[in-house]
């Protein structure tokens, strides 16, 4: 119980830190299947895990970023193959002028399923996990194609 409006705050702001965890573990869970892994060896279970973890960070703080900070260059957080491998997947053209992380986010969404229709708001973490799943692939491919 808080007595104070500054404790008050305080456990307002461990709440809405809650639901960022909830996310996170749903992506790890659900995003990266790491409870179907399976792995016998300890080390196995923690070298993989380690990587899903990260996977699932990044995609959480995708997710975040594009919602809140929606104008910020996309090249700060993709390589330019994971921005035209959005793009290509799109069957769009790469635009003039750098795409924002909204922009890209979107499009990595809509691999995975977003729809990005005018009341669809933005897109969550399932779609953005299912585009990422499609998008370095194809990244990768044409890396190694030039």
């Amino acid at each position: 119980m808080a007595s104070t409006l500054q404790q008050a705050t305080q456990l307002i702001d461990w709440y809405r830190a809650r639901w960022e965890i909830e996310v996170y573990f749903n992506v790890l869970k659900n995003g990266c299947e790491v409870e179907q892994l399976q792995l016998a060896a300890i080390d196995r279970l923690e070298r993989a895990l380690a990587l899903f973890m990260v996977v699932a960070w990044r995609v959480a703080y995708l997710m975040r970023k594009g919602r809140n900070c929606p104008d910020l260059n996309a090249a700060l957080f993709f390589d330019a193959d994971e921005i035209r491998g959005a793009h290509l997947l799109n069957k769009m053209k790469m635009p003039a002028t750098p795409p924002s992380l909204n922009d890209v986010v979107r499009l990595i969404a809509r691999i995975g399923g977003f729809l990005a229709s005018s009341g669809d708001g933005e897109p969550g973490v399932k779609t953005i996990w299912k585009g990422t799943l499609s998008s370095p692939r194809l990244g990768r491919n044409l890396a190694s194609a030039t």
